[in-house]
């Protein structure tokens, strides 16, 4: 008998399980042709990824009650399951969450929206959120090239038709990217007979990929035009204020002031926009992804999803990054702005300081020439003062010689003088050093 294999002695991280089933989550589903199927996007109309996911939730567990249907699991992202007679894909996403049903057969009528009505009326009024895309897809068998042409030129506009042959020209597909009267998109998918089921499926669920990707990645090309007014007054602001700082500043506190001002309104559209580009750039990568790996093929001589995408898609795109560059180059410019203003006041304060300094030079040169002037008439009051005094010592002296005050005044006199201006000399110079 073989041996059961022990389990290993080692402990796995909390979410290895998690992490590996993750990757599985979202199985493709199996359609057969003929088929057909209707899609459905929701996504609110503000704070799309921090929306109440409880209540997309009880949406759906309000779908699958009227049709008697399991309810998903607590906490999951994905069901697929039947709903009576047809099959209900649910899938949430970041910003949004999509429901797909499945049906046997094709309607007699191409694009019959009857396959939408699966989804009742009042239960679409109650949605947490709007429909940002819609859809009915026809799955036929694939017949001659002669008559899909023609059923193409019935169903789509030929002007913006895009059609192609498909992973190894297994399928051909085809949609032009309008809104029918109904209210829907309309993709057409024919099938090679061997074509498997799981094959059909995967690219039934690209077609609606990109469909709802391009939708959200179009989501940012309007942003940029409603911010496109907002950001021209920002540029003619900011650029006659840089034009006024190539001048002397009179007024450097209003020019700060207004300074301020815009780099704080582009700091603020920033912040509001900032998600939105990220996502449009990741949004815009999954279309091109989706459509790389359909392995396209021309179909009599139409022009092929990725072509579509490359004339209407990507000048979109474009514009979005373009804009996107556009306000960050607006931000550097008010940095340098800022710090051109900074530069421009600390050299005027130099030069106020330097004048400063220059009159204070000048303030003590007159001061020390005030100060040698009073030291002057300081030595001829202390000069009186001490002759005085010497008089006074030496006079009884004087009269004994025969010397009378007034002789001996003038003699001394000098003296005192002398020795009063070198004893003050001596004391300024000591000071000094």
């Amino acid at each position: 008998m073989l041996e059961r294999p022990r389990a290993m002695a080692i402990e796995d991280h909390p979410q290895r399980y998690a992490m590996a089933n993750e990757l599985h989550a979202r199985p493709f589903p199996t359609v057969r042709a003929p088929a057909r199927a209707a899609y459905l996007a929701l996504k609110p109309a503000e704070n799309a990824a921090g929306r109440d996911r409880d209540a997309d939730r009880a949406h759906l567990i309000d779908l699958l009650d009227r049709y008697g249907a399991k309810h998903p699991a607590p906490g999951d992202t994905h069901y697929f399951g039947d709903i009576g007679k047809h099959r209900l894909k649910w899938e949430s996403h970041t910003e949004f969450v999509t429901f797909t049903i499945f049906g046997d057969g094709v309607a007699e009528r191409p694009f019959d929206a009857e396959t939408f009505r699966l989804f009742p009326e009042d239960w679409l009024a109650a949605a947490p959120g709007l429909r940002l895309t819609s859809a009915l897809i026809r799955i036929e068998e694939t017949p001659t090239d002669e008559a899909i042409t023609e059923k193409l030129g019935a169903w789509f506009v030929p002007e913006s038709l895009a059609v192609s042959k498909v992973l190894d020209d297994q399928l051909i597909v085809a949609g032009d990217f309008r809104i029918d009267p109904t209210g829907h998109m309309r993709f057409a998918v024919f099938a090679r007979p061997d074509t498997g089921a799981r094959r059909t499926g995967r690219v039934i669920q690209r077609l609606c990929e990109i469909e709802t990707y391009k939708a959200m990645s179009m989501l940012g090309l309007f942003m940029c035009r409603e911010m496109g007014g907002r950001l021209n007054g920002i540029e003619t602001r900011l650029t006659q204020l840089v034009a006024d700082m190539t001048g002397p500043i009179s007024k450097p506190e209003e020019t700060l002031h207004a300074l301020l001002g815009i780099s704080a309104e582009l700091e603020t559209i920033v912040a509001q926009s900032s998600f939105r580009f990220g996502a449009t750039g990741a949004y815009e990568t999954i279309v091109n992804q989706r459509i790389e790996v359909l392995r396209e093929e021309r179909f009599g001589g139409r022009q092929t999803f990725a072509e579509f995408m490359t004339r209407r898609f990507d000048p979109a795109m474009r514009t979005v990054k373009s804009t996107e560059a556009r306000l960050q180059a607006m931000s550097d410019r008010a940095l340098r702005a800022g710090d051109l203003l900074r530069t421009q006041v600390d050299v005027a304060r130099s030069a106020q300081n330097q004048n400063l300094l220059e009159s204070m030079d000048k303030r003590s040169d007159l001061q020390l020439r005030l100060q040698r002037t009073v030291e002057g008439l300081s030595v001829v009051a202390i000069s009186y003062y001490a002759l005085n005094l010497v008089i006074y010592m030496a006079a009884p002296l004087a009269e004994e010689a025969g010397v009378s005050r007034t002789w001996l005044g003038a003699v001394a006199a000098p003296v005192v003088v002398l020795g009063v201006w070198y004893l003050v000399r001596r004391i300024r110079r000591s000071v000094e050093s």
